[in-house]
């Protein structure tokens, strides 16, 4: 199950339950129950690690973010807002056996062509990579 997962971020102190056979983790954020998947953990850790390791504060972070593209409603995992009430950062998280491969990269930056954060970080919990986009291009970074 999900909560067994090893991931890179450091460990959560987490709120589950189980209900009808299956198991629920509680967002702090949101304040509700959320059915906990294997990409729910990657998220709550994510969040977690945002909060505590990155200082941003709980209330710029955005989840399930809409994004319209080409008149289709979609939702960016994890949008942090800055000091201008703009996009800083899209987030997109993965299940840890999914790998972060092209077409998880052309999703996020697709999402963000609408979004226009300056950074994208992709994670599936056990990798992380950050890419700022400056000047019209993307550019791997390690600080944002």
């Amino acid at each position: 199950m999900p909560d067994s997962i090893k991931l890179i971020f450091p460990d959560i102190s987490a709120r589950i339950k189980e209900m009808e056979g299956e198991k629920y983790i509680w967002d702090d954020l949101r304040q509700k129950w959320l059915l906990l998947t294997p990409e729910e953990w990657v998220r709550r850790h994510t969040i977690a690690w945002l909060i505590a390791n990155k200082s941003i504060p709980a209330l710029r972070i955005s989840q399930e973010y809409p994004v319209n593209i080409n008149g289709q409603h979609q939702r960016a995992d994890i949008v942090v807002i800055d000091d201008f009430a703009k996009p800083y950062i899209l987030v997109e998280c993965k299940a840890p056996h999914i790998e972060i491969d092209n077409e998880v990269v052309m999703q996020a930056t697709r999402y963000n062509a609408t979004v226009r954060a300056r950074y994208i970080l992709l994670t599936n919990g056990k990798k992380l990579f950050c890419y700022e986009f400056k000047d019209g291009k993307y550019r791997p970074t390690q600080e944002f």
